[in-house]
């Protein structure tokens, strides 16, 4: 039998509202009883029941975290800032995997993660296409507060992201600044809200510099290194006068970058190749990478502050989301400058 509070009050000799204070760490006692108590309990193997104090302060100080694709370099720096900040605000997790991202069904996984009385949600599934068309008012209002991250800001919605335009940009503009004039673009799959906005990162960079935009400049991969060495390929056959190209993923840079040298064309000195991720095999490329560094396990952390923040306001009976109508945090990520596109650069 499992041994229980009451248990260890009557092997102590006090009462149950003075195990509580010990375990606890409330109200005043004696430091003789504390110890005698807290003996007590080493000695029963007393352990409190999480669930049945849950009940009573109708608090679980648990967070549901809805993700995929673990076996991606972003996803598990996510959850790992994800896992850090709630262990320090004192929540455990519960973890759930999406086997396709683009799902756009995503009542089934959030009632059974409010059926478990989770705190407060983190929804970490990358914006594609309409996948995020069910976070409507009328579904969120039954559910607990709930965090996006990696998705564009909606009204009304809380949200945590990398601001993956500013990448393009800086990624593009140090192209630029490098002396490069005919600029391609290998982007990832259509509909994913990532990719358009590292697009139009680098087309803002272009059309700043005074560059005009064409067709015949972009090439589409699907984030793997086989489809950055076709797509760039295409980009030499179609755009041959091509001297730089930004990879939307460095996954896609390295297929790039081994296309590039088996055509004959020296990188940097030809062609200067810049990616998007920072993965770490990035620094270890020949030559290395030059590349945008996303804040992940910090995206990670920020999202659980928000949705503390949420959960705590509506404790108090505060609004859970200020009046312009949700929190939408952008956090901006980093130049990362190495040999792939500066000649100067060993």
């Amino acid at each position: 039998m499992k041994t229980t509070i009451h248990d260890v009050a009557r092997k102590a000799g006090v009462s149950t509202k003075t195990v509580s204070r010990v375990i606890n760490n409330q109200g005043e006692i004696r430091e003789k009883t504390r110890k005698h108590v807290q003996a007590v309990i080493d000695e029963l193997g007393y352990r409190p029941n999480i669930l049945a104090r849950s009940l009573v302060r109708q608090r679980t100080h648990m967070l549901g975290v809805v993700t995929w694709g673990l076996n991606y370099s972003a996803a598990p720096l996510i959850v790992t800032g994800i896992e850090q900040r709630s262990r320090e605000l004192g929540y455990s997790l519960l973890l759930n995997l999406l086997s396709d991202p683009a799902e756009s069904n995503a009542r089934p996984i959030l009632d059974g993660l409010a059926a478990y009385c989770v705190d407060g949600i983190i929804y970490a599934i990358p914006d594609i296409g309409t996948n995020h068309d069910w976070a409507q008012p009328a579904i969120l209002k039954n559910l607990p507060p709930v965090v996006f991250v990696t998705m564009r800001a909606r009204p009304g919605l809380s949200s945590v992201s990398v601001d993956n335009r500013s990448g393009g940009f800086m990624a593009t503009r140090h192209l630029i600044e490098q002396g490069r004039r005919r600029i391609g673009h290998i982007c990832g799959p259509a509909h994913w809200w990532e990719v358009n906005e590292r697009m139009a990162g680098w087309r803002d960079a272009l059309q700043q510099a005074g560059m005009e935009v064409r067709a015949e400049q972009m090439s589409r991969g699907d984030w793997t290194v086989q489809t950055g060495a076709q797509a760039m390929q295409i980009l030499l056959q179609q755009f041959p006068d091509i001297d730089a190209v930004f990879v939307s993923n460095d996954r896609m840079a390295v297929g790039a970058l081994n296309a590039a040298i088996h055509a004959g064309r020296r990188v940097p000195e030809d062609l200067a190749i810049a990616g998007f991720d920072d993965i770490p095999e990035s620094a270890y490329f020949n030559p290395s990478l030059t590349t945008i560094c996303q804040p992940l396990a910090e995206l990670g952390r920020a999202a659980v502050d928000l949705l503390h923040k949420e959960i705590e306001n509506g404790r108090n009976g505060e609004d859970l989301a200020p009046p312009s109508g949700g929190s939408a945090i952008l956090l901006e990520p980093e130049l990362i400058v190495r040999a792939s596109t500066s000649k100067c650069i060993k």
